[in-house]
């Protein structure tokens, strides 16, 4: 089974039961580092992820994977928060983020620029909506987008 392969199965069988217990799966990498494999999930909830919930997620999936037995050879398995800078692939992402500040990174220049920091204000499967610090409401193309991630502020 290849590697995406391997990723779409895991995911079908693991998120549902993530979800149920009250996480959002955010994201799922399957990586080879230094020699080793590691099989990441990577979860959220709106009041932040502890090590307890990183544990308790943990047990679930691997009872699962242990019966799935989906990848032949050996691998860690990892359970953890994706941090503050982590990018927004989803929709499910953007929608959980809606009001939120965001950066967004361009492939090319728009209107003089190549990075656009504001609120998500909204989407949909072609564009992205925010709101400019001069309260001035921009619509960017996805496909310009390199990518999104929460503004960080300090």
């Amino acid at each position: 089974m290849g590697k995406n392969n391997i990723i779409k199965a895991i995911k079908e069988h693991c998120e549902p039961v993530i979800e149920e217990i009250g996480y959002d799966l955010i994201d799922l990498e399957f990586v080879k580092e230094n020699g080793s494999n590691f099989l990441r999930f990577f979860i959220g909830k709106p009041q932040g992820i502890s090590i307890d919930d990183c544990q308790k997620v943990s047990e679930i999936v691997g009872d699962i994977l242990d019966e799935l037995d989906p990848i032949e050879e050996s691998y860690y398995l990892e359970v953890s928060s994706p941090g503050l800078d982590r990018p927004l692939k989803t929709d499910k992402d953007l929608k959980r983020n809606i009001g939120k500040d965001i950066e967004m990174n361009l492939y090319k220049n728009i209107d003089g620029k190549k990075k656009y920091i504001g609120e998500l204000v909204g989407f949909n499967e072609s564009h992205i909506r925010i709101k400019e610090e001069a309260q001035v409401e921009k619509e960017i193309d996805r496909d310009a987008i390199s990518n999104i991630k929460l503004a960080v502020k300090f």
